[in-house]
């Protein structure tokens, strides 16, 4: 039984890396359809792969990591033929997901994002700090090897950065709120199509429209965010996101006649601030809300304490003790 055991072991860590290696790479493809140039370098904004890697590392554990860099290989291999630096390209992508999740697991992260501390954790830790690790390894190896300019480092670098970071804020909660969906009740069943029709019609007239209405999405986002939390706030964000990498890439709306900087500027911008906006207005939401339901239950479960002891202080057929005037009014007589 150990020995089956053991050689179906090796299979399922082979067949999980594949799995996380296709979703890596499926989720880096989506992305790569929606491109920008900045100094000669073209990037996606929102790199969703680095979200995918940081989901897997949370949901399945560190175990997976080489599906991760198996992943970005097979990535690398479809742009073209990979040289001496896809080593380092594979070491940055999966360095950055892995230290971002080293962090988390530190700082105590839960990934049902219920409070506002594991909000604040995935924003600073597992976005903005770990993803300098990806960035900064991935461009200096590109620059080591020639293809890239290193006159324009920073630039690149930064966009490089926010690309990451932005993968995080709007992949990884997604996928997590995702795998932990539950079907809405039915009484709500009105309010939630309400949202996706009102989403399906804002968003678009938001994004691409010649009065630079990009604002207009923040109330859509405001009300699912106060109704649905993380499980309605995080689809819209990441719905909006899309959008507006589309009306970016096409110079249209909000994005016209802007040179490729400020495009990348603004659009980041609006990613970040939807992002942010999502992220830490549901878990604050959720964090009220469960620590309601405890008060309530420890309200509960008091009252039922009390009527246990008075149960006991009067047992059957003894009267129960009287109030001060009942008790004066026996005194006298």
């Amino acid at each position: 039984m150990v020995g089956i055991q053991e050689q179906r072991r090796p299979l399922g860590y082979a067949v999980q890396a594949l799995a996380v290696a296709t979703c890596y790479y499926a989720a880096g493809r989506l992305g790569l359809l929606l491109r920008l140039t900045v100094e000669g370098a073209t990037f996606t904004p929102v790199y969703p792969s680095t979200g995918v890697a940081l989901a897997c590392l949370l949901v399945l554990g560190l175990s997976c990591w080489p599906g991760i860099a198996l992943g970005a290989f097979f990535l690398v291999l479809s742009l073209g033929t990979p040289g001496p630096d896809v080593v380092g390209i594979l070491v940055g992508s999966s360095a950055g997901p892995v230290c971002a999740y080293l962090m988390l697991r530190r700082a105590g992260f839960r990934t049902d994002l219920g409070r506002l501390r594991d909000g604040l954790c995935l924003v600073f830790l597992g976005a903005l700090a770990a993803m300098l690790v990806s960035a900064t390894v991935d461009v200096v190896t590109l620059v080591c090897a020639g293809k890239l300019d290193a006159a324009n480092f920073w630039p690149i670098w930064l966009v490089w950065w926010v690309g990451d970071a932005m993968g995080v804020l709007l992949v990884t909660p997604f996928l997590l709120v995702l795998l932990g969906a539950r079907r809405p009740p039915l009484s709500r069943w009105k309010e939630t199509l309400a949202l996706v029709v009102g989403a399906a019609v804002l968003v678009p007239v938001a994004t691409r429209s010649a009065l630079s209405a990009l604002f207009l999405v923040y109330p859509l986002l405001i009300w699912a965010a106060l109704r649905f939390r993380l499980a309605g706030s995080m689809p819209c964000a990441l719905f909006a996101s899309v959008m507006a990498t589309i009306a970016a890439t096409d110079g249209v709306g909000a994005f016209t006649g802007l040179s490729h900087v400020e495009v990348m500027l603004k659009l980041q911008l609006f990613n970040g601030s939807l992002a942010l906006t999502a992220l830490l207005l549901s878990a604050v939401i959720t964090e009220q809300r469960n620590t309601r339901l405890s008060v309530e239950e420890a309200c509960q479960e008091l009252a039922e304490a009390l009527e246990h002891l008075s149960a006991h202080d009067h047992p059957a057929g003894r009267a129960p003790p009287q109030d001060g005037e009942a008790r004066r009014a026996e005194d006298e007589r």
